[in-house]
């Protein structure tokens, strides 16, 4: 099939439950929108784990790339059977899933006054290189979602102040649960704000609809606020651009967490046209993350330094510093950043040397 024809009938800005109910998770189906190549189409056939995506992602993939950042971040790959340094029951450990503390499986800890609060496990995409991974795509990790009892844990818990609600994705869920859970969680006195990750905006930008915006806008005592996940500039459309709108427009601030990939955004170029352009669609860069260490991501994740050294290279005096996000690892003791002293090139008692993008000195007093 030419490849110029091959997504000419295809409707892809449907509303967000049509996407859901033509979720592109079948051999068939991927081939309405791209040409497989014979590794991909034997991985797929012999795939046992859950792999899709909503057919407007996939009408964004290249039709004849198997290398294309998008196709690679949904199509399983022979390289998910090695894990080197990936550890097995991660989830468990990096959530804190196997503390003393007595909490339902829908809450997750690492500090004392956030969590976690899982409420789905369905997701817009399966990403490879998701570190829920083991729960989510792979299916190994049994957990029971109970969102009552969540709700209910938090409430005794007046040390909370900050609730995150993931999943999967959280905006998957009708309105109407949504609005439950953000009704339920405005009336503990000690939350003071509620925050979303949600690949939505991304993925699935039709669901930022007039009844989500129904549930989530407006002034409030308990702000929402949104973090997303973009990794790659040809993710970023008019669609999406018009979704994140709509939020601002309600009321809602929208940030990016993108996942260092190797092959995927790891390069200068790729890096800084990323971040420069989701400034140009009003989403905020807040972390890069290094890729974790759940199992079977291997060959997504690049060394730890890399990161940082990106920053570096293509983000720090060669853009806005709006662009610049933090590098940070999670760990199961919280997010730690990793930004290796590269700007205080030397210092004594009278001074510190400080090295530019350029690679230019200048000085500062050292002031006691």
């Amino acid at each position: 099939m030419n490849s110029a024809r091959i997504k000419e009938n295809l409707d892809y800005s449907m509303p967000w439950k049509d996407q859901l109910n033509n979720f592109v998770n079948s051999i068939e189906q991927l081939e309405q929108y791209i040409h497989l190549t014979d590794e991909e189409r034997a991985v797929l056939e012999s795939n046992k784990t859950k792999w899709g995506t909503t057919p407007y992602f996939a009408s964004l993939m290249d039709v004849d790339d198997p290398d294309c950042p998008l196709r690679r971040q949904v199509i399983p790959s022979r390289l998910e059977q090695q894990n080197t340094f990936g550890m097995n029951d991660y989830l468990l450990w990096k959530e804190n899933r196997s503390t003393e503390e007595v909490r339902p499986d829908s809450i997750a800890r690492q500090y004392r006054d956030r969590v976690a609060f899982t409420v789905t496990q369905a997701c817009g995409i399966y990403c490879r290189h998701c570190f829920r991974k083991e729960l989510v795509v792979d299916g190994d990790l049994q957990l029971d979602f109970n969102v009552d009892e969540g709700l209910q844990w938090i409430a005794e818990h007046n040390e909370v102040r900050d609730v995150l609600i993931t999943g999967g994705d959280p905006f998957l869920l009708p309105d109407e649960q949504l609005e439950y859970l953000i009704c339920k969680l405005r009336e503990m006195p000690h939350v003071e704000m509620i925050r979303f990750g949600t690949r939505t905006p991304i993925v699935l930008p039709q669901r930022i609809d007039s009844g989500l915006m129904k549930v989530l806008g407006g002034y409030h005592r308990v702000p929402i606020w949104i973090n997303t996940q973009c990794n790659h500039p040809n993710e970023i459309t008019e669609t999406t651009s018009r979704a994140v709108f709509k939020l601002l427009s309600s009321g809602i601030q929208v940030g990016n967490q993108a996942v260092l990939l190797k092959g995927i955004n790891d390069d200068v170029e790729t890096f800084r046209t990323l971040h420069q352009k989701l400034l140009t669609v009003r989403i905020k860069p807040y972390y890069v993350f290094y890729c974790e260490a759940a199992p079977g991501i291997d060959h997504f994740r690049t060394p730890v330094e890399k990161g940082a050294e990106l920053i570096r290279d293509a983000l720090r005096g060669h853009t806005t510093g709006l662009a610049q996000p933090m590098h940070v690892v999670a760990t199961n003791i919280g997010k730690i950043p990793l930004m290796p002293d590269y700007y205080i090139s030397a210092k004594d008692k009278q001074e510190y040397t400080l090295r530019n993008h350029k690679g230019e000195v200048t000085t500062i007093p050292n002031v006691p």
